[in-house]
């Protein structure tokens, strides 16, 4: 069963984020909702428990068709899990290494330097598992989609069943409501309250399960937003003094003369 979910995640996600840029800006009258993220702003920084919950649903849901080849396990250590959690993550799965002394390929248990293990070993196989889409590597997509965490996060929670009044809906399609055209040939990959049990025991409704996946999507594709802002507001803070020394010295070499 959630090899099918995961599966009409990958078609989804595939048709929706490879379309969206293109889409939108024939569509520009579809408003994404502003999602209010605890890492939005300036000082805005990641919930520990939603990136650790987003990663159960990238685990659970996503992964089975999409990559997250720009990511090692060990990075996972930075959402607050301990090592041996880490380790045990990274075990879990067959990484392929080699050649071995016989110039062969072989298949060994994950460790924290691994990267992510993608899913299929090429995009043929990849297109083959999913009626010819190709799910894209989501290492970066909050970066590359128009409208980032808030327009994944829209596009997983809208879903209209039934649809509108006076909206046809193709065969084999489904209407979703921020989906440029609305119309996307993917079933709900988040359909219903309670499709996860998360570990800490937060109720995974629909919407928090497309919040938590949204802020670890963000989190992988920039893990060191954090320190930057935090240099940002350093910076900023260190100009600031140094402005007002200079102003002051200013004011002092040039008292006499006024």
């Amino acid at each position: 069963m959630r090899k099918l979910k995961a599966a009409a995640l990958a078609a989804a996600l595939s048709l929706g984020f490879l379309a969206a840029p293109a889409a939108q800006a024939a569509e520009g009258h579809i408003s994404i909702p502003d999602t209010r993220f605890s890492f939005d702003g300036v000082f805005g920084t990641f919930d520990r428990g939603e990136l650790q919950r987003g990663f159960q649903v990238y685990k659970e849901v996503c992964a089975a068709c999409h990559s997250l080849r720009l990511l090692s396990y060990r990075n996972l250590r930075d959402i607050g899990l301990s090592e041996a959690e880490v380790a045990a993550i990274a075990a879990s799965y067959q990484i392929q290494d080699g050649p071995n002394d016989n110039g062969e390929m072989f298949e060994r248990p994950g460790r924290a330097s691994d990267r992510f293990r993608k899913p299929f070993a090429n995009d043929a196989a990849a297109r083959a598992a999913n009626n010819g889409a190709l799910p894209p590597d989501l290492s970066v997509i909050t970066k590359a989609r128009v409208g980032g965490a808030d327009y994944i996060h829209a596009l997983l929670t809208g879903y209209q069943d039934p649809p509108p009044a006076g909206v046809t809906v193709m065969e084999g399609m489904h209407y979703n409501k921020y989906f440029p055209g609305h119309q996307i040939g993917m079933a709900p990959p988040i359909n219903s309250d309670g499709q996860l049990q998360y570990a800490d025991g937060t109720r995974a409704t629909v919407d928090q399960m497309a919040r938590d996946v949204s802020t670890f999507l963000t989190w992988a594709a920039e893990p060191e937003l954090e320190q930057r802002r935090a240099m940002g507001v350093r910076v900023i803070l260190f100009l600031v003094i140094l402005g007002g020394l200079t102003y002051a010295v200013k004011r002092k070499v040039w008292a006499d003369v006024h």
